[in-house]
Formats: structure tokens, C-alpha cells, sequence
């Protein structure tokens, strides 16, 4: 389905029964950014990431992206950037200079907003004191740290690159930097005990950090776990664990806003929100992907992975407009990520299409329980959150 194409006089003919989208302009609009080098490949890892031989190309990437996001000033001119994500691979490689370099290219190119969240991906192998400084100097003001976990046997068993040492040590000094910050922990870990399980919470939660990510092992296709397998925790074990997170997260103040991620009041990732409520995003780098509305179409595309074809002058490896089968599809799927749902009128501003799309499987998800409604607003059960993948497959066509 997500390879079926559409031209745009087909997309036209459907906005033109009477059902066109809100003008883009009025979407919120994000920039992500994505670094493909990291030090190892994880073996969990199915991002787009390479590890580092020698010193990465700094400077030529850096120039390929703003060349990128040159181009890309006619598809969003007038808009506003409202959030920036610098993801990888491991974007904490980058040199000080080079992140400053990239900074200012974008908010000369672009209209950033004055209160913007500007997030940085780190990992604590490649923490120094006086380089993150440097980092929230240059407009970084939102960290989010891949910790994973704070025990050893289980950071080894990752592949990390780090030790719980380091991991301590740079949550320490980054607290004390970044008046935001996320830490990206994993349960469900091989040989994993539900006491281990809690013991990584308790330290997370003794740095008090702003945002926290659980997220679950999974073993995803064309990765080393997938081809070796390790021995994870049976079903019954990994539930416990997952209602375990919520329980101790909650208990100490953190609102889970959306399936994995868990924020103090008022501390949620604008940037993540924006995908979950189906904003536009622009994606520059090797591998990023975008989505950006026009006044008669919503597109999708796909940089070139390797990072040498990325720069080698031929970046854009897709591009297709999304009919409205797709569109509704990709609406329900991250809206419905979200703990609190969303309001009924957000799927016709953000689709352009009608709320008969999507009546009747609604109506079939409620009967089963899981989904419900608060007068406008419609959101996942605890059911429909624990098997999202079924709640999910009702919107599939």
C-alpha cells in the first residue's frame, strides 16, 4: 500500500469534491536533520547509520546540507521552522564548530521561531564537558541522551560504546548544562529481570530528567539480532515490564503523553508531537525523510542513504504523492500513538479528507474496545494502547 503512486490530477480530483486541507502555511512546520556516522553499529540498530572509518567528512556534509536546504526554500517559503531534531547515527561526533556552522545556516536561510526547540542526539561515549557546553552555546537547548541502560551486562549485550560510568557521568554534567533533557532507556533487554528493569528507572529517575523514552527491544528485519537472535523475556515478563515503566514513570509525576514517551508537565518534545499530529516536516541529510503539504497535495520523500551518494549530488532517492487511502492510514497511525487521542476536526485540517473516511472503522474499533470518545476527542483505550497494532490494521485497506 505504501508503494501504491497517485498522480497529482488524481489527488486534485479528490480535494475537489468539496474537501481541500487547511493551507499549508497554517501547519506547523519542523526541520530534522539526520548525521548517518556513528562510532559501532548497535546490533538492534535498523536506522540509517554507518560506522566511522577514520574521521567523518565534517565539513563537505555540512555544505551538502545546506545546499539540501536550499533547495528546499521554495517548498516552504513563508513558513516557519518551529522545531529542530539533529538525529542519527550519532550526532555528538559532530565538532562544535561544525554544529555552530549548521546552526546559523539554517536560521539565516530560514524564519525560526524565536522560542524553537532545538534537540540534539547524543551518545555518553562521546561526552566531554566543554563540547556540550559548546553545543548549548551554538542553539542547542533540548539533549536527549541514548543511555539504554545503566547496567553493564545489558550495555554489553547492546553493543554500547559506553559504560554505566560514562553513562552516569554524562547525565551528571548534562543536567547541569540543558535545562531540557530526554533519556532514552530500553526494557525487555536480553536476560533481563523486572528487578534490573527497575533499578535502570531508579537511576533515570534520580537525575530527574525532563522527558524520558522507554522503549521496547524489538528485533528488527536486516539487523544482527534479527540474524543472531538473543533470549529475551517471554511475553508474559516484557508485559510486566511495560506496566512497570508506566507505573513508576507515572507515580513520579511523568505524564505518559504518547506510547513510549513520558514528560513532565509541559515538558513533551514539540518536535515529536508535531509527527504524531501529522505536521509537516522537512528532512535534509543522508536517509531523512519529509512530508510537506501544498495547496492540492501532501508529498512524501526520501533522501539516498549511503552518505557518499547523498553527497555525491544525487540526494533525493523518492518522491510520491500520498493518495487518500495512504493518508488516512498514516493520520491514524501516529495520532493514535498518542495517550490522549485527538480531536475528530485535526483528521479533515491534516488529510483534506472527510470524517466519513474514517467513520465506520472507528465505530468497529470502539465496539471492540479499543478506542473511545470524549465528545470531540477520540482516543486509544489501555487496550487499543497495548495492541495498537491490531487497533491500527482496521484503518489498513
Amino acid at each position: 500500500m505504501f508503494d501504491t503512486m497517485i498522480t497529482s490530477e488524481l489527488f486534485v480530483q479528490q480535494y475537489d469534491k468539496g474537501h481541500r486541507s487547511a493551507p499549508a502555511q497554517a501547519l506547523p512546520l519542523s526541520l530534522y536533520v539526520h548525521v548517518p556516522w556513528c562510532v559501532r553499529k548497535c546490533p538492534y540498530c535498523d536506522f540509517n547509520s554507518h560506522a566511522v572509518r577514520g574521521d567523518i567528512p565534517e565539513a563537505a556534509y555540512i555544505d551538502t546540507l545546506i545546499q539540501e536546504l536550499e533547495r528546499s526554500l521554495p517548498d516552504i517559503w513563508g513558513r516557519s521552522i518551529e522545531t529542530v531534531f539533529i538525529g542519527g547515527g550519532t550526532p555528538s561526533l559532530l565538532t562544535p564548530e561544525g554544529l555552530d556552522r549548521l546552526l546559523t545556516a539554517v536560521r539565516t536561510l530560514l524564519p525560526l521561531r524565536p522560542w524553537a526547540e532545538v534537540t540534539l542526539e547524543a551518545n555518553p561515549g562521546t561526552f566531554e564537558v566543554a563540547r556540550f557546553r559548546a553545543y548549548r552555546d551554538a542553539g542547542v537547548n533540548r539533549l536527549s541522551i541514548g543511555i539504554q541502560s545503566f547496567n553493564d551486562r545489558h550495555l554489553q549485550a547492546l553493543g554500547r560504546i559506553h559504560d554505566s560510568h560514562e553513562a552516569r557521568n554524562a547525565v551528571t554534567a548534562a543536567r547541569e548544562i540543558f535545562e531540557r533533557l530526554n533519556l532514552d532507556l530500553m526494557y525487555a533487554l536480553p536476560e533481563q529481570t523486572l528487578p534490573e528493569l527497575e533499578s535502570d528507572l531508579s537511576t533515570a529517575l534520580s537525575f530527574a530528567p525532563t522527558h524520558l523514552s522507554c522503549y521496547h527491544l524489538t528485533l528488527e528485519p536486516n539487523t544482527a539480532f534479527a540474524a543472531a537472535p538473543p533470549i529475551l523475556p517471554d511475553d508474559d515478563l516484557a508485559a510486566a515490564m511495560q506496566d512497570r515503566v508506566e507505573a513508576m514513570l507515572v507515580d513520579q509525576g511523568y505524564e505518559h503523553y504518547e506510547t513510549s514517551a513520558y514528560a513532565r508537565p509541559g515538558q513533551a518534545c514539540r518536535h515529536n508531537l508535531n509527527y504524531w499530529q501529522f505536521g509537516d516536516y522537512l528532512g535534509i541529510g543522508a536517509g531523512a525523510h519529509s512530508k510537506l503539504s501544498f495547496h492540492d497535495r501532501v508529498v512524501r520523500r526520501a533522501n539516498r542513504k549511503l552518505p557518499r551518494e547523498y553527497m555525491g549530488g544525487s540526494g533525493l532517492a523518492e518522491e510520491r504523492v500520498l493518495g487518500p487511502d495512504d493518508l488516512r492510514f498514516e493520520f491514524m497511525m501516529n495520532a493514535l500513538r498518542l495517550t490522549a487521542g485527538f480531536e475528530s476536526g485535526l483528521f479533515q485540517e491534516r488529510t483534506g479528507l472527510p470524517w466519513e473516511r474514517v467513520r465506520a472503522e472507528v465505530g468497529k474499533a470502539e465496539s471492540r474496545g479499543l478506542l473511545e470518545r470524549d465528545g470531540l476527542s477520540i482516543r486509544p483505550t489501555s487496550l487499543g494502547r497495548r495492541f495498537l497494532n491490531d487497533l491500527l490494521e482496521l484503518f489498513l485497506i
